[in-house]
């Protein structure tokens, strides 16, 4: 399985296509839509993509509840701590069996990232 794109709803489209492309270099892989509707693809070509989404008439309220994008990775209590040192506060270890445990960190937006260990 191949993660294609995660989905952001966005308040103001050309802010949010600004702030990624801006600060970290993100491509337009495409922009299509109406005026009211609109969806910019960013991300080069064959890779996982944002899909930056603007609805004129939906109001964006917390956008990061009920989000959670899962990254597995090595060595999770160092990368805790730098997490930690940089001001960001996680909660864990969690394992929920044997073979598998997690932190939880949010990102400065408020998306939820946990951080997965398979033992």
């Amino acid at each position: 399985m191949k993660i294609y794109w995660v989905t952001l709803r966005v308040a103001d489209l050309e802010k949010s296509v600004q702030f990624y492309t801006g600060f970290f270099g993100l491509e337009i892989a495409s922009r299509f839509g109406s005026p009211g509707h609109q969806i910019v693809m960013l991300g080069k070509e064959n890779e996982t993509k944002i899909e930056l989404l603007y609805e004129m008439n939906v109001k964006v309220e917390d956008p990061g509840r009920g989000i959670s994008i899962g990254l597995e990775v090595e060595q999770t209590e160092q990368l805790v701590k730098r997490l930690e040192d940089g001001g960001y506060n996680a909660v864990g270890p969690l394992s929920p069996n044997p073979n598998i445990r997690f932190y939880f960190v949010r990102d400065p937006d408020g998306y939820t990232v946990q951080l997965v260990e398979q033992k």
